[in-house]
């Protein structure tokens, strides 16, 4: 079984005054190539396909082209819902996508309805999927009167477990029921312990649970994650993956590799994970530097834009003296070339180049 892993899309994602649109679509393009190249039986999406529950249309656009395009290849997608996207807007298309291959699982439900079988290529069972999605505290959980913020998140914690548990119980019946022996795939949309995060991540459980111990996961093969933006293993464990998301979502992410995860698994288990990395589509440069600095650095800076795709530039200005003028100053160094200014920035305290 040839599993792709990507997670944390965000579709739509409307950046700074500037739409994501043409990236997406040129990571579809990307995608569908490696699918064909390296005989992927199945794309994974851990969470976060779109960047609000309500996507404008040429996000859609996209979506409905991905199933589509998937579809005709021959390769099958299960997409799971993350904190961004709303339970009713997958749910809308659901009975028809599965149709096509596609397999939504929008929000958390009855545990076996949570069990996906994912064929190879051929159409025979390669992996049995406990798809768990984004979990909302009102979907495992139910308020108690009285209890301490410490009380309500070891209540969360242990609810999502439990969760986990009868959804793993039920991928074992059935992989009894099939005769098969499969390997047994986990997702989830959640920050666990030891996972490192960037500033586009939002948290998602405030005041209620921070981190999920993977000591809590089911023992499966391979667990699939999303919702932390950093491609990772968790606590060095090399079966527990955040892909990451495919484009970087902030200017802090700017410097990361971006990547999707090829995971191949048999009867034996996990065998492999080959990380993949993206093309960057958009560069994306956060620069400090003191305006006598500013040339060199909007230099190099501009020798990775080109006039159709100029560069976006995020500008951290390191200097003591007040400058009401900075813009103005700044936009007069980058004339001419291929950069766009998105957001300028004063360091605090008085650091100098």
């Amino acid at each position: 079984m040839r599993l792709l892993h990507t997670s944390d899309w965000h579709l739509g994602q409307h950046f700074m005054g500037k739409t994501r649109q043409a990236e997406h679509q040129a990571l579809i393009d990307w995608l569908l190539t490696q699918v064909v190249v390296l005989e992927i039986d199945a794309v994974l999406i851990a969470g976060d396909l779109f960047d609000t529950g309500t996507p404008p249309s040429y996000a859609r656009e996209l979506y409905n082209q991905l199933v589509l395009r998937l579809h005709e290849a021959g390769v099958g997608l299960l997409l799971l819902g993350g904190n961004h996207d709303s339970v009713a807007v997958l749910g809308e298309s659901r009975a028809l996508l599965a149709r096509l291959g596609t397999h939504v699982v929008p929000g958390a439900e009855d545990p076996s309805a949570q069990v996906q079988v994912l064929p190879r290529r051929d159409g025979t069972p390669g992996a049995i999927v406990c798809a768990i999605p984004f979990i909302r505290p009102r979907d495992v959980l139910q308020s108690q009167a009285g209890q301490s913020a410490e009380d309500k998140q070891l209540s969360l914690q242990q609810a999502i477990q439990q969760h986990y548990a009868a959804v793993h119980a039920a991928a074992l019946a059935k992989r009894d029921e099939l005769g098969l022996p499969l390997p047994v795939i986990a997702t989830g949309h959640l920050t666990t312990v030891g996972a490192s995060s960037s500033e586009s991540v939002r948290e998602i459980y405030v005041g209620a649970l921070e981190a999920f111990p993977t000591s809590a996961f089911p023992p499966a093969d391979y667990i699939a994650l999303g919702h932390i933006h950093r491609p990772q293993a968790v606590g060095g464990l090399e079966h527990i993956r955040y892909s990451g998301s495919p484009l970087p979502l902030s200017f802090d992410e700017a410097r990361q590799e971006k990547q999707m995860l090829l995971v191949e698994l048999n009867a034996n288990g996990l065998q492999a994970v080959t990380p993949l990395p993206v093309p960057c589509f958009q560069p994306l440069i956060a620069i400090e530097t003191s305006l006598a600095g500013l040339p060199a650095a909007i230099g190099t800076a501009a020798a990775r834009g080109t006039r159709e795709t100029p560069a976006w530039l995020e500008i951290t200005i390191i200097e003591d003296d007040y400058l009401a003028d900075l813009p103005a100053r700044i936009q007069a160094v980058c004339d001419g070339w291929p950069v766009e200014v998105l957001r300028v920035r004063k360091a605090r305290g008085s650091k100098q180049a």
